[in-house]
């Protein structure tokens, strides 16, 4: 796969618009949001869900041991 013009339109296209300058007035806009406070708030959320994802697998951890060792206690088979 090549990159280029391959025909006749496309080289004419890419002469046409090769010559063609851009207005970009939305790269010197200032923005509404202050960026520090937004990655302050986007590494809040992280860890939070890092946090959530944590105590979940504790949660998950802790049942499965439980049900474990309720499933295989000698004491609790014999009333079976």
């Amino acid at each position: 796969m090549s990159i280029g013009a391959k025909d006749r339109i496309d080289k004419l296209l890419v002469k046409k618009y090769a010559q063609q300058q851009v207005d970009n007035h939305d790269l010197t806009a200032t923005s509404m949001v202050n960026p520090e406070k937004m990655m302050e708030a986007m590494n809040d959320y992280a860890a939070v869900q890092r946090n959530v994802m944590f105590m979940s697998n504790k949660i998950s951890n802790l049942c499965a041991s439980i049900k474990a060792k309720a499933r295989y206690s000698p004491h609790l088979q014999a009333r079976t």
